[in-house]
């Protein structure tokens, strides 16, 4: 498994501090079948994401866009949405 921290990360962090997000393959971030099922068009291993897979949230500018597509209406949520409709939303909450 090879993960490098996001070139980004400050963006990132003033987005979502409570976030760290990685470089990784599709095939390390061990995504459910019913996702993987939708990705066709490169190996597994090749393609990357970014992504922190302990809270579910990828960085859309940062990964495929048939891995974003794969992912939408599942438990993961792209960065943006998190930091503002998801989870994060109420630690930004005043």
């Amino acid at each position: 498994m090879s993960y490098k921290t996001c070139p980004e990360w400050p963006e990132l962090m003033e987005l979502a501090p409570e976030l760290q997000f990685k470089h990784m393959s599709v095939a390390d971030a061990q995504l459910p079948f019913d996702v993987l099922s939708k990705i066709s068009h490169v190996s597994l291993g090749e393609v990357e994401m970014c992504c922190d897979l302990d809270h579910h949230v990828f960085n859309g500018a940062h990964t495929d866009p048939q891995v974003v597509a794969a992912l939408a209406d599942t438990h993961w949520y792209e960065v943006h949405e998190w930091a503002t409709s998801g989870p994060g939303a109420s630690s930004h909450a005043a």
